[in-house]
């Protein structure tokens, strides 16, 4: 039976589904549009399954800074004079002196989700949390109907910002003992340091290095090692030239190339974002495990140029066969837990669609068409945006937080244009 819809209720121009950073960034968006719209503003209304805001809580580990400057935050590089800008929150919480002394660009994570928290509990009125859409349809007047749970409302366009998914290796089965790094934080606790003997980190890239760090900080009686087919970290380009792959020009440049230099810049810049590791923290993690070469009580071990050949989980722990790719030489490493930190992939944007995704255009290699301005090439009346999964598109940044802002207000922009086509074009017509 179909969710019960309130034909008197509201229209509104934009329903969100998802509540992270993304849409976030867009209901600020909004809401400063409509501070000086007058009797033109935007009616918007988001939905999220979470029972409140949260952005990757279980990667909240202590003293991991953002990768991003905090000029690149939810409004700056779009207005810089927001009111929702990081430096209004520092100033909110009474540490703008404070952070200025620190001399840095890179806020911890802890401080900045608890500046997205701030941030997201000002927008409380247009949010419903607890709130899990299971479709998206269209009505007979060409409405779409986004259905969650017993309720539905109808709104003009929908922003689909569903976020990530953990990834892990074929035939990898997440359980009690094997963990994706996603859920770190929220299961470390279940362990005891003064019992836990080893951990088993699985992953060449930041996050894989992070939970590294965290455990053999955190569980100083346990081996912990770190297995990657590499033979070492890769330190990431942060550079500045390199850096601006991720400048909004770089969208605009990356939409209007052919599909050939699309596959070449990203190959070229994937060192920027994908299975590097900050060059802080590997010297780090090097100056440990040297450290204890020196003592002879060698508690951080790399297995590089390896790779995870079999698990054999039990009720105490897996079995964690390890293969030296060189060789051919195996190892099995007797693991309290295994994390596997191997990355994350966005969600199917088009799942939630139904019959609606297949009305949407295709390339060749079967991935949706996405318009300049996020907008899915369609065949049906109203807009249908997307934020994430538009990397074949829009480029390597075109989902991340460094362009949040830049793409919000772009959405915004766009929905605003086609509500005044339409207006006009009811002008014109008389109907």
């Amino acid at each position: 039976m179909s969710a019960p819809l309130d034909q008197q209720g509201p229209v509104h121009d934009v329903i969100g589904i998802g509540f992270g950073p993304s849409n976030l960034a867009l209901a600020i968006a909004i809401d400063e549009h409509n501070r000086a719209a007058g009797a033109d503003r935007l009616d918007a209304l988001f939905l999220d399954r979470q029972p409140g805001f949260g952005w990757h809580r279980g990667m909240l580990i202590e003293g991991t800074t953002m990768q991003v400057s905090f000029l690149k935050d939810l409004v700056t590089q779009r207005n810089p004079a927001s009111d929702f800008s990081f430096l209004s929150y520092l100033h909110a919480r009474g540490r703008l002196v404070d952070f200025i002394n620190h001399k840095t660009m890179f806020p911890t994570r802890v401080e900045y989700h608890d500046y997205l928290e701030w941030a997201a509990a000002r927008m409380d009125p247009v949010v419903r949390y607890g709130t899990e859409v299971t479709g998206v349809g269209l009505d007979a007047d060409g409405l779409f109907t986004v259905t969650a749970g017993g309720s539905a409302w109808r709104t003009r366009n929908v922003v689909v910002a569903v976020g990530l998914e953990a990834s892990v290796p074929a035939g990898a089965e997440l359980g009690d003992r094997v963990w994706h790094n996603l859920d770190l934080m929220h299961r470390v606790g279940e362990l005891d340091p003064r019992t836990s003997r080893r951990f088993t980190v699985v992953g060449a890239g930041q996050s894989a290095a992070e939970a590294t760090e965290y455990l053999h900080r955190s569980f100083p009686n346990a081996e912990v090692c770190s297995v990657f087919s590499r033979y070492g970290y890769s330190p990431a380009d942060d550079s500045p030239f390199a850096n601006r792959i991720f400048d909004p020009q770089a969208v605009e440049d990356f939409y209007a190339s052919p599909e050939q230099f699309k596959r070449t810049l990203l190959d070229y810049h994937r060192n920027t974002n994908y299975s590097v590791v900050d060059l802080d923290l590997i010297e780090e993690l090097y100056s440990r495990a040297y450290q204890e070469k020196v003592r002879g009580e060698q508690r951080l071990r790399m297995f590089n140029a390896s790779r995870v050949v079999d698990t054999r989980t039990g009720p105490d722990g897996v079995a964690v066969t390890v293969e030296f790719l060189p060789t051919g030489e195996r190892t099995v490493l007797e693991s309290d837990v295994l994390v596997y930190a191997t990355g994350c992939r966005p969600r199917d944007p088009l799942a939630l669609l139904g019959d609606l995704g297949r009305r949407c255009a295709r390339d060749e290699q079967g991935r949706p068409q996405v318009e300049r301005d996020y907008r899915l090439r369609a065949d049906f009346p109203g807009g249908v945006y997307l934020q994430g999964g538009t990397e074949h598109t829009h480029g390597i940044s075109s989902s991340l937080l460094s362009n949040g802002a830049v793409r919000a207000g772009e959405i915004r922009d766009s929905v605003l244009a086609a509500r005044g086509a339409a207006v006009r074009e009811v002008a014109l017509t008389g109907s």
